[in-house]
């Protein structure tokens, strides 16, 4: 490559991972200048700084040399403890030599958020220890603490997207053998604020909803936003007819459609991201017999008539199953997950009421009916009165019973719950 060693040091951050003995190995390669053992160098996105204590080239493997020059590529250790210091894309300089970095440089987002908790709590501590090494590997997973009443203590995970989460989890299982419950994964909102008191308690007039629970109330906001990004399908062309019904269904707008050939088609079009995060893959390969291609880029937010959807069991809200959801389709969307939790859920001794609410107002109940003793089966003939009598003492037990029992979600029913039904 056209490089100088006369230039200032200029080395692109390539790769980068995680060693327990020597910290973060970055891999590098030298548009310009020289590098060695004792140099001190600076990052360009976190404006750390550092001093190399080895260099070496890749043979495949690690092989100390004394220098590296422009136009190598190779591997440096500058006692970074965190692979998140070691950002693909960023530049590297010497110390009192800035350079103007090389462009192209974007920290990684997180597109798809999931609450994770252990599935008993005596396992906080290892899987602490357990997400702390696999994000050691993986700097684009972010990590906050949660805590939710149902689940108890846990974390909110941020994903580039629902392989990527699924990728994660398996490796959890695989790994670290930790069994863990995934709540419903869902995307990153925001809310202009209008409410004086809101914006002083925040610093700021606009904030970042990750968790459905922390939605704010319509009042205090003057709009929400939703994220979007724009997507292209290229898909056989006798299959565009169901493909564009799709697409119409999760709110998308058409942008632009073009012939590639006389066989494809290559649509595009805006997608609010949290119609597409869950399952739209899915149904599209199984609309177009596999052939339909998906990809996306983001797009950034646009303004939303968004709603907080709560779903009760006997009038208690399970807030693992909040969503925020389009104000269009909460009925069809409520009614739906009443219906599946309705299948999910099992019987128990005494009914329970599915409501999903917003607000104060329901939208959607079902109802999963007792398991019922036949106590009238020993009156055979006789008084009606007694017969009366034992069903009336049923139905007041049935009735404490509801008063005082617990229902449980089973762990496997947070993503199941979710994932709709495969569009036919």
């Amino acid at each position: 490559p056209q490089c100088n060693t006369a230039d200032p040091l200029k080395a692109l951050v390539f790769d980068s991972t995680f060693d327990h003995y020597r910290g973060v190995i970055a891999n590098i390669a030298l548009f310009g200048g020289e590098i060695a053992k004792g140099h001190k160098i600076v990052s360009a996105h976190t404006k750390k700084r550092y001093e190399v204590n080895e260099v070496g080239i890749l043979t495949p493997n690690e092989q100390p040399t004394h220098k590296l020059y422009a136009g190598q590529v190779g591997y440096l250790i500058a006692g970074m403890k965190e692979v998140t210091e070691a950002q693909i894309g960023d530049t590297l300089f010497l110390y009192k030599q800035p350079v103007e970095p090389l462009p192209g440089f974007k920290s990684a987002k997180p597109m798809v958020f999931a609450g994770m908790y252990p599935v008993d709590q005596t396992e906080y501590n290892n899987l602490k220890s357990a997400l702390e090494r696999l994000t050691l590997n993986d700097s684009s997973v972010t990590v906050h603490r949660d805590s939710s009443l149902a689940l108890g203590a846990g974390w909110r995970l941020g994903f580039l997207g629902l392989l990527h989460m699924e990728v994660f989890n398996q490796r959890l299982e695989q790994e670290y053998n930790m069994s863990v419950i995934l709540t419903a994964p869902t995307v990153p909102y925001k809310a202009v604020l209008s409410s004086a008191k809101l914006i002083k308690e925040y610093g700021k007039d606009q904030i970042t909803i990750i968790n459905p629970a922390q939605f704010p109330d319509k009042l205090s906001v003057s709009e929400y936003l939703e994220p979007t990004v724009l997507g292209t399908i290229v898909t056989p062309h006798e299959y565009i007819g169901k493909i564009i019904t799709l697409c119409q269904d999760r709110r998308a707008v058409q942008k632009d459609m073009l012939y590639i050939d006389e066989n494809r088609v290559m649509l595009k079009y805006l997608f609010p991201l949290n119609e597409i995060v869950v399952d739209f893959y899915d149904a599209l390969k199984s609309l177009s017999s596999g052939y339909a291609s998906f990809d996306y880029e983001d797009a950034g937010y646009q303004s939303a008539d968004l709603i907080k959807m709560d779903i009760l069991l006997n009038g208690n809200p399970v807030e693992e199953l909040a969503t925020i959801i389009h104000n269009d389709k909460a009925y069809a969307a409520g009614k739906l997950l009443c219906e599946r939790l309705k299948e999910t859920i099992p019987r128990q001794l005494f009914e329970i009421a599915i409501q999903a609410a917003i607000g104060k107002k329901i939208i959607a109940s079902e109802t999963l009916k007792a398991y019922r003793k036949n106590v009238v089966a020993k009156c055979y003939g006789g008084d009606i009165t007694r017969r009366m009598k034992l069903l009336k003492r049923q139905a007041e037990g049935k009735r404490l019973m509801r008063k005082i029992g617990n229902v449980e979600v089973p762990r496997d029913a947070f993503i199941r719950v979710l994932k709709r039904e495969t569009d036919k």
